[in-house]
């Protein structure tokens, strides 16, 4: 019998049905059940650490409930009444938890950090805030396909101190998208208590600065939670708005076991003990003659024998036996390049009007591609390559965005999950580092986490030359070159970037697709007028020579040909890398074999920069065909300053020519 002691909650069960009300029940008990066996495992050291959900069950299985099945939901550590109530086998969920293959992340990550398409559920990554504005993505894909359906994400109250919180809200409040916010306010973040998060009354109070509506419910109500979450679900499915809610509830555990909860006071600990979700649900089920203590006692008969029965099936299966070329062939997923060959006459073209062109052409070859950035629509962006999109796509597709780059990167890999595209520009490359995080961990590693694509390109418009000071003349592809997961590319002429620009649209990794602005105006040449698409990880031989192999990219390109100009008795390979990451290491190799000297050029300064590892790698595939070391060149270590005679001074520019003949004469 549950302890008679307890207060009763106000259930009001209005209109739902005995076999519903059942449901609930069923599907609070079985989360707890596991999560007690969890326990005892992790005690057994069978397990290597568990994050508790007990005494929250009736938020994640009331939210589950209330959503339809093909509605996503991006649930956190402690709702694992969402993976059992959208009924994943427990055997996977083991499997997951063990590290085994028959997980979800191939022994990549562990708990709740996956996601499946199969299920419809996105999960998190441990920076918490990013899945916020995955569903603002995700929402955005059903707004544009006006399918009518939720989605739903949640944080705890110490997630809302995050910028990424404020940025989801907004960015959803603002293009009224169809999200539940579901706050799960359990009184502490770790070991830190609300009143040192946040210092309003109630969370759902920030609901009002967003202009949107917000709700306070009783998390341990799991009718209250229910009836609530469905009744506002149903509305938005036709009246498309986020809403925001605050469930009050307690976290009766440790934020994960080994932390323990000696911090919390035992009298607030007795208060929620006495507000146990499913043993007050459980009494007034029994009072009502509802649910007899004969199918209580069948029923977690049969839950325990289905947890026993797959924890035996996940033990028996396999240790993961390491695979080098499994490993290294899902960091990316595999895209099978498609030609198109141009069929039309060129016509002269600036390498902006090319990237314009290329982004046009995508637009009306994918109607499932979403532009957003900020001053994009009306105004064509600040350097005006969207101008006129709006008159021919719609401001659907051509979306303006406040300024959180963070959740517009997040929005982009949302429409990934949702099956869409997405082109995110970024005003200025230097601006990235407000959206740095979900690049790198997000977009990054989903595909070789979980087997999620993340079709995002996001435009770089970068580099100096144009007297713009520290924080608009950035070219700061080495901080993505260095990250698994992503591809770069870097082009130096218009039809490159055309052709690149369009490929890059067309893979399904994230691309970070570099456009330098001081060649944006200054470099014309022929483009072909129509559709076509160019290979990433191919350099270009611009030059071809005997005596030395100049590697560079971006304006770095120009600067060589302008000195190769300049001394035509210089007999030179010049490699235009065009893409770094993929690299074109054969073209690289061949070249530097052929010639015996290698000179790499770069804007960037020096330290950590690509030409660090292209310098790396010749000394190391090369190293008995080099006639002298590998040189270098790149601008200086400090920031790019503002005044033109300092840019000037900064560049690596005018110290090329000197370098490349010092080589030439070792």
């Amino acid at each position: 019998m549950p302890n008679s002691t307890l207060k009763s909650m106000d259930f009001e069960r209005k209109n739902l049905s005995d076999d519903t009300l059942l449901e609930l029940y069923k599907n609070m008990l079985k989360p707890r059940l596991i999560e007690e066996k969890m326990l005892i495992l992790l005690r057994q050291g069978k397990i290597s650490k568990w994050f508790s959900g007990i005494g929250q069950e009736a938020i994640s299985v009331g939210v589950t409930m209330s959503l339809n099945k093909e509605e996503y939901i991006l649930p956190m550590h402690r709702n694992l009444g969402v993976f059992t109530t959208r009924e994943i086998p427990l055997f996977r969920l083991f499997c997951q938890w063990q590290g085994k293959v028959s997980g979800f992340t191939k022994g990549r990550d562990r708990s709740f950090h996956f996601g499946t398409q199969d299920y419809n559920i996105v999960g998190m990554i441990s920076h918490l805030g990013p899945q916020l504005g995955v569903a603002d993505g995700i929402a955005l894909a059903n707004l544009l396909k006006k399918n009518n359906k939720v989605t739903a994400v949640f944080t705890g109250e110490g997630g809302t101190s995050e910028g990424d919180f404020h940025e989801a809200l907004n960015v959803a409040s603002v293009w009224q998208l169809p999200v539940l916010f579901c706050i799960e306010n359990n009184g502490y973040g770790l070991s830190t208590p609300t009143k040192e998060q946040y210092n309003c009354e109630n969370l759902a109070d920030r609901g009002k600065g967003y202009g949107m509506e917000s709700h306070i419910i009783d998390g341990n109500n799991i009718l209250e939670v229910y009836t609530k979450v469905s009744e506002l679900a149903a509305d938005i499915r036709q009246n498309p708005r986020p809403v925001l809610l605050e469930f009050k509830t307690f976290r009766m555990r440790g934020h994960e076991e080994a932390s323990g909860t000696k911090y919390v006071p035992q009298d607030l600990m007795d208060v929620w003990a006495a507000k146990d979700p499913i043993e007050n649900y459980q009494e007034y089920l029994i009072e009502h003659q509802i649910l007899s203590q004969e199918k209580e006692v069948e029923l977690k008969e049969e839950i325990v024998h289905e947890i026993n029965e797959a924890l035996e099936k996940a033990y028996a299966e396999d240790a993961i036996t390491p695979n080098l070329s499994t490993e290294l062939d899902d960091v990316y997923k595999a895209f099978v390049y498609q030609e198109v060959r141009p069929n039309s006459e060129a016509q002269e073209l600036r390498l902006i009007d090319a990237i314009s062109e290329g982004l046009k052409q995508s637009m009306e070859r994918h109607d499932d591609l979403v532009i957003m950035g900020q001053d994009i629509a009306e105004y064509g962006g600040v350097f005006k390559i969207t101008e006129g999109f709006v008159e021919q796509f719609g401001k659907e597709r051509v979306r303006n965005t406040p300024i959180c780059e963070s959740a517009i990167v997040e929005a982009g890999m949302g429409l990934s999950i949702a099956g869409m595209k997405a082109v995110v520009e970024m005003q200025f490359s230097d601006f990235v580092t407000s959206g740095f995080n979900p690049i790198v961990n997000y977009l990054a590693k989903s595909y070789y986490r979980w087997s999620q694509q993340a079709d995002v390109v996001v435009r770089m418009p970068c580099g100096a030359g144009v007297a713009a000071g520290p924080f608009h003349s950035q070219t700061n592809e080495a901080w993505f070159t260095k990250t698994p997961g992503l591809k770069v590319v870097y082009p130096a002429f218009p039809a490159d970037a055309k052709g690149l620009l369009a490929t890059a649209i067309n893979d399904p990794n994230p691309v970070l697709f570099f456009e330098h602005k001081a060649l944006y105006r200054s470099i014309r040449e022929d483009v072909p007028a129509d559709y076509y698409t160019l290979p990433l990880g191919k350099a270009s031989l611009l030059k071809e020579g005997n005596d030395i192999t100049i590697i560079s990219y971006g304006a770095g390109v120009h600067w060589a040909l302008e000195t190769l100009e300049n001394n035509p008795e210089i007999s030179a390979d010049l490699i235009d890398l065009r893409s770094l990451q993929p690299l074109d290491k054969d073209a690289i190799i061949s070249s530097v074999k052929k010639t015996n000297k290698a000179i790499i050029l770069q804007e960037d300064s020096l330290f950590g920069g690509i030409a660090s590892d292209l310098s790396a790698m010749l000394m190391e595939e090369c190293f008995e065909y080099l006639d002298a070391p590998v040189k270098r060149v790149a601008s200086l270590e400090t920031p790019i300053p503002f005044d033109s005679q300092l840019e000037q001074q900064y560049l690596a520019k005018g110290r090329f020519e000197e370098a490349l003949k010092q080589l030439l004469s070792y």
